[in-house]
């Protein structure tokens, strides 16, 4: 039995999406709306958020439990940030499982070894103050980095409340954690498709150099959108998506 549970809404042929940090399976609403008027949409949480809040997994443990949800048969996988970040390492394990990936503000990880390792000190400062202040006040804090600063409506109810699962996946999970990636784009002969939004300079940067790499590979910006683009303008993302999808 699976340690992540999916839940399915809609119908037609399945697209597995996986959420960002401090999200659940229920975050989107209107970004997986739109897509389950053609999509039988699947989501899950992943561990340390939600009903998975007590689940402990580094990149390569939840890419193998994300595996082992969704089944044996290939399927359409995407997913945001930290979600696409796990999505790239379930096409790079599992790759007979992936059909089509789509990664929303995706990174390939940092390549320095010096800065992945600040990078791995940081997120233990944010796991300890996420411990020291609660995850409502901590969740406060993160939605008012500058990386959120046109997102408008951040699903504070669909937001992950557990302090300890919160902490243990930026311990676990965030991008200091992460191998440099760019040396296995190759690997992938699925097509991919990279999104950002189009004022997230970092992010299409790296949505950019993702699609070059990979063997089928393509770019799309979601206009005047930041980084949460799915939930600033989930109408244009969501067309995005389908355009690829129905390839």
């Amino acid at each position: 039995m699976s340690l992540l549970t999916v839940q399915r809404e809609g119908a037609g042929a399945p697209f597995a999406w996986l959420h960002g940090f401090t999200q659940t399976r229920t975050s989107a609403h209107e970004y997986r709306s739109i897509l389950a008027g053609t999509r039988e949409v699947w989501t899950l949480d992943l561990p340390g958020h939600g009903d998975a809040h007590a689940v402990r997994a580094t990149l390569g443990e939840a890419a193998d439990l994300v595996a082992d949800a969704l089944g044996h048969g290939p399927i359409d996988l995407g997913g945001y940030s930290f979600g696409a970040r796990v999505a790239l390492h379930v096409a790079l394990a599992h790759p007979s499982r992936v059909r089509r990936l789509v990664l929303l503000g995706a990174s390939r990880g940092i390549e320095d070894s010096l800065a992945r390792a600040q990078r791995r000190e940081n997120d233990e400062r944010l796991a300890r103050r996420v411990e020291e202040i609660g995850a409502k006040a901590f969740l406060a804090e993160w939605l008012a980095q500058p990386l959120f600063a046109t997102l408008r409506d951040a699903e504070a109810s669909s937001r992950s409340q557990d302090v300890d699962g919160l902490a243990a996946s930026l311990r676990l999970t965030g991008t200091g954690t992460q191998e440099w990636l760019a040396p296995r784009l190759p690997e992938l002969t699925m097509p991919v498709l990279a999104l950002a939004g189009s004022t997230d300079e970092k992010f299409t940067i790296e949505a950019r150099a993702i699609a070059a790499a990979v063997c089928d590979g393509r770019v799309a910006l979601v206009e005047g959108a930041g980084h949460a683009a799915h939930l600033e303008r989930p109408a244009e993302c969501a067309s995005l998506v389908e355009d690829f999808l129905a390839r």
